[in-house]
């Protein structure tokens, strides 16, 4: 291809169209689309999408705006509708916010079809099309079903079953009474006086999903008697037994012959029940049924007169030498992002975004160019916090904003950040700009323009939080630095250097370390690296002790190397505190430990205060007098002691991201020998460049800890992801030919596989899955067998537990957030037996409780306040790098509309090997899963998983519904196939009521794909 076709990129049309035009002939244009293709291959790749073919066959859900009398079609058409200028203007005459406005249902649209099955409207040109498709023939079924059912629960013939279409609901039936059994009746009448009819059969439904044990509901006739008489009863005794919780239903068959007729007919009634605590149930209810939040584009006109407010002192605690970039998004980015499917955005952003070649050269603007993509999509998720209708507390100059979540960082606010303000029945008010000075668990304490305080105290207000771009800042400066060197970014086997020689002894610090070769091996490999090696990488598995190595090695190379300086950092302050606690037999003189000013004094642990620098800023008058508003020492902030004594530390210690505080103050490129980065794999390369591309010099050697088969970095935007941003530095690495850990020998990585954390039964499975059964288990047992032959196991020799539970997951007002009833209660019951035990002794902080969902941990968290408040329940990123002696894991999904979803949609974020690795393998001597069977099997690594605890008689609970001697395919296909099962126990049905004279019966890709997914991934703290 010689070039492309300016004019058609920019306006989607060429007035020199064909031969006139040399570069047309390159360019292919989708006019149903509106999207432009620069070659042939990435044309066929649109037209093969979902989004081309749902938007050529015309699909399209209809939205019909009642003020302002217009149609439209799909939810992304309709909010930029009711942004619209017009839309406001109109909505604001009849005294409405534009965003209240419900659209309503179109009635008759030119040219258009309305299908009733699938609640769209379509071109009447592709009406044949959309009957044939199918998403139409699935629709079609469900409806088809779904009316032979309700046919099939009517009463008939003049024969009525009490429970009528509702069923037979034993409602929430406690534990103990659900063991010994609960019943009901059914009364079966006939209304007509000289009928003829009698009960032929009572069975229940005979699918396997729906009833995976077939002592769970029974119903047989009371009496001998089974033809119907005028004026008496029929009784029916239904009985429901279950020796564990959850949720439970089947269809009960009832066939009737008219004797006179010798004709059959059929009446079903469903039968439910739950097991559980009915005030527990209760509690825990949604608030207010599940619907989707709207999303509206923010109006950033709206904000184009933005009063700034008064920073807090901590912005000056440190006196940089030069100012931190700006690093705006470029317009081609937000151009090339702005329509399309992930995989259409991920082809226009290699081709005119990103180098057409990825190396040392343009290595800082490739990853630029990914920051700037994902941070368009933090923008977009802070959205979700926003508040509509918020009211402020003052006190003197200080304003207090309540923040829903801000105890849980969601959203996080930090000393710094920026939040706007808009008053609420002003007109087109402007925006005040409130900087936050403090933080407490609920509010943020704010400052403004001092003409915000003639505010009234009852005055609403639109709330915005704006991205707090520092840390971002901090990335692209690093990444706008000078520094090419091809053995840091694209090392090959050439700039491998050998070792020094080793030293004639080394005594270790820590005598763990002394009788582990691989930890041995990595720390004296480290020592002797020469100057200007290749990144060295301590590969460790869970358990195995990757921190403990690297302090051991940093603290070999101050011994060996009086001139040593060395910069250590995680991607977390937990993990950096780590290092720094480990580290603290050195003297203050020798170690530092840098915190942002942001962060709060009251946060750190106190054995590392000292090691901390703190500055006492100027107090403001409108400091004193807050009484008991919020916490905080005196206004002391921490910050960089004066250069003359930074140069004298031999470590400092900090997080990726705020290790540019070196480079901003001064400190010369190449002061530090050695640059260490724990946790790597947690790290995108951005955050771990800010220290190597700053600091780091053609001598400087970089030691690199962590598992790439763990969880990597948390990234937001899809589209980043695709393009390798969630790809960390140390497992690109990994990928080259440089760093293979299965060398004997090798100088560039070693691996470690002393597992020191969990016992051999809970390590077994993710060993041989991820680490090619290398592990192998050391830890104390004193510890891993604490559990053993406790009344906890199933198998008293085997400390895992499955749990299967047939719950229902739900979500909340307007959080798509999944959680599940159920199995917060069930973990509630084991949180309760182990506390209970006085022969296996536990505390709080011994147990962990890992949910993938957020609105599962605030359930947990919720039916835990009376029980064991301190136990920790997060997510799984938020337990990387931890460990407990109890696990529990709630996986929360148990869907059961297979025919509706595919495997990414039910499973969600459970189906991912590295979040399952994490997961397991946080456990020391007991770990317990709850979650539903038949949903978990769909993925092949937890069916094998779920067959290994079968196997080894770990298993309570609901049954499960596969053969766990079955070899398990790689490849999967569990979902399709239950979806076909459903569909043939659908049809069945349909023909055993055809077969009783019933007869017929009449009767989006890319970002927004994604859009709700983000609510449960973690805000990081970077700095």
């Amino acid at each position: 291809m010689v070039g492309v076709c300016h004019t058609l990129v920019s306006t989607g049309s060429c007035p020199a169209a064909g031969s006139t035009c040399p570069f047309h002939h390159d360019i292919y244009l989708c006019e149903v689309c509106n999207v432009v293709c620069i070659n042939a291959s990435a044309y066929q790749g649109h037209l093969g999408g979902k989004k081309h073919r749902s938007r050529a066959l015309g699909l399209g859900k209809m939205y019909h705006c009642p003020i302002c009398q217009k149609s439209m079609a799909g939810a992304q058409t309709w909010a930029a509708h009711i942004g619209g200028k017009g839309h406001r203007a109109k909505a604001a005459l009849q005294g409405m916010a534009a965003a209240d406005v419900q659209p309503e249902e179109p009635t008759e649209i030119p040219g258009m079809q309305y299908c009733a099955p699938c609640d769209l409207h379509v071109r009447i040109e592709q009406w044949g099309s959309h009957l044939r498709s199918n998403l139409h023939r699935k629709r079609e079924l469900f409806l088809t079903h779904k009316a032979i059912l309700e046919e099939s629960e009517k009463d008939k013939h003049g024969v009525t079953i009490s429970h009528g279409g509702d069923g037979v609901d034993f409602g929430i039936v406690e534990p103990t009474n659900a063991q010994t059994g609960v019943t009901t009746y059914l009364s079966i009448k006939t209304a007509v006086p000289l009928a003829k009819v009698t009960l032929v059969s009572a069975n229940l439904s005979s699918s396997a999903r729906d009833h995976p044990s077939p002592y769970v509901f029974s119903i047989s006739v009371v009496g001998a008697n089974r033809g119907l008489v005028y004026g008496r009863e029929l009784r029916l005794l239904a009985t429901f037994r279950s020796d564990f919780g959850g949720r439970f239903s089947t269809r009960a068959e009832l066939v009737f012959e008219d004797t006179s007729l010798k004709q059959q007919f059929i009446i079903t009634r469903t039968l439910r029940a739950i097991v559980g605590n009915k005030a527990d149930h209760e509690r825990l209810q949604p608030i207010a049924p599940y619907k989707p939040k709207k999303r509206t584009k923010r109006e950033e006109i709206e904000e184009s007169e933005v009063v700034p407010g008064e920073a807090p002192p901590a912005t000056n605690a440190i006196k940089y030498v030069g100012k931190l970039p700006v690093a705006r998004i470029p317009k081609s980015i937000m151009t090339a992002i702005t329509t399309g499917s992930v995989e259409e955005v991920v082809d226009r952003v290699k081709r005119t975004v990103l180098p057409k070649v990825f190396n040392t050269a343009n290595h800082g603007r490739h990853f630029q160019a990914l920051l700037w993509i994902e941070e368009l999509r933090m923008e977009r998720d802070l959205q979700v916090y926003d508040i509509s209708d918020a009211t402020l507390n003052r006190n003197r100059q200080y304003h207090f904003l309540a923040v829903p979540g801000l105890a849980e960082k969601r959203p996080s606010v930090l000393v710094g950040d920026q939040i706007h303000f808009q008053r609420i029945g002003v007109g087109k008010d402007k925006w005040y700009e409130g900087h936050v000075h403090f933080v407490t668990k609920a509010e943020a304490g704010l400052r403004f323009h001092t003409s915000f305080s003639a505010h009234s105290p009852s005055q609403r207000y639109n709330v915005r939080f704006k991205l707090n771009r520092i840390p971002l800042r901090r990335q692209h400066e690093a990444l706008d630095t000078a520094l090419s060197v091809d053995r840091l970014f694209f090392p090959q086997q050439v700039h491998v250097l050998s070792l020094n020689p080793p030293p004639p002894t080394m005594r270790v610090y820590n005598n763990l370390i002394a009788t582990n070769p691989p930890q041995v091996r990595a720390v004296t490999s480290i020592l002797r690296l020469k100057p200007g090696s290749t990144p060295f990488i301590v590969f460790g598995p869970p358990g195995t002790g990757k921190t403990v190595t690297i302090v051991e090695a940093i603290r070999q190379i101050l011994r060996e190397n009086p001139n040593a300086k060395i910069l250590a950092c995680a991607p977390s302050n937990s993990a950096a505190d780590l290092i720094a606690s480990r580290l603290a037999m050195l003297s203050t003189q020798e170690l530092f430990r840098f915190y942002a000013p942001s962060r709060s004094p009251n946060t750190v642990p106190t054995d590392l205060e000292e090691f901390a620098y703190t500055k006492e800023m100027a107090i403001n008058d409108g400091q004193l007098g807050l009484g008991q508003n919020f916490e905080f020492r005196r206004n002391v902030h921490f910050s960089a002691p004066p250069m003359v004594v930074l140069k004298r530390f031999r470590v400092i210690v900090s997080t990726c991201v705020s290790a540019s505080f070196a480079h901003g103050v001064g400190l010369p490129r190449g002061h530090f020998t050695h640059i260490f980065v724990d946790e790597a794999g947690q790290a995108t390369e951005p955050e771990v460049m800010v220290a190597i591309r700053t600091m780091a010099d053609n001598s400087t050697n970089i030691v690199l800890s962590g598992d790439p088969k763990q969880l990597g970095p948390v990234i937001r935007s899809p589209i980043a992801r695709e393009l390798g941003l969630e790809k960390s530095y140390i497992e690109r690495l990994m990928e080259g030919g440089v760093y293979d850990e299965t060398a004997a020998h090798s100088t560039s990585v070693v691996k470690l596989v002393k597992n020191f954390r969990s016992h051999q039964a809970i390590l077994k499975f993710p060993n041989e899955r991820f680490y090619r059964g290398e592990l192998q288990p050391f830890a104390d047992p004193t510890v891993i067998n604490s559990f053993i032959n406790s009344p906890h196991l199933v198998n008293p020799k085997f400390p895992i537990v499955f749990h299967g539970i047939r719950g229902k997951d739900d979500r909340e007002a307007s959080s798509p957030s999944f959680f599940n009833i159920d199995e917060a209660l069930q973990v509630k019951g084991y949180i309760e037996r182990l506390k209970a035990n006085r022969q296996f002794r536990i505390t709080d902080a011994e147990i962990g409780v890992i949910a993938p969902y957020h609105a599962q941990c605030l359930k947990i968290r919720a039916t835990l306040r009376s029980v064991a408040d301190e136990v920790k329940v997060g997510s799984t990123e938020e337990f990387q790098g931890q460990e407990r002696r109890v696990i529990i894991i709630s996986t929360v999904r148990s869907s059961k509309e297979f025919v509706e979803y595919d495997l990414r949609h039910t499973l969600g974020f459970v189906a991912n090997p590295r979040r399952f690795n994490v997961a397991v393998t946080r456990a020391k001597a007991l770990l317990i899963i709850i979650g539903d069977p038949t949903v978990l099997s769909l993925d092949p690594l937890w069916r094998s998983f779920l067959n290994y605890i079968h196997e080894n008689r770990g298993w309570r609970g609901q049954p499960p519904t596969w053969d766990p001697s079955a070899p398990v395919r790689d490849d999967g296909g569990y979902d399709r196939e239950i979806r076909e099962s459903a569909v043939e126990d659908m049809n069945e049905f349909a023909r055993r009521m055809e077969s009783l004279t019933l007869g017929n019966v009449d009767g989006e890709d890319g970002e927004g794909a994604d859009e709700d997914v983000n609510v449960d991934r973690p805000w990081v703290e970077v700095e």
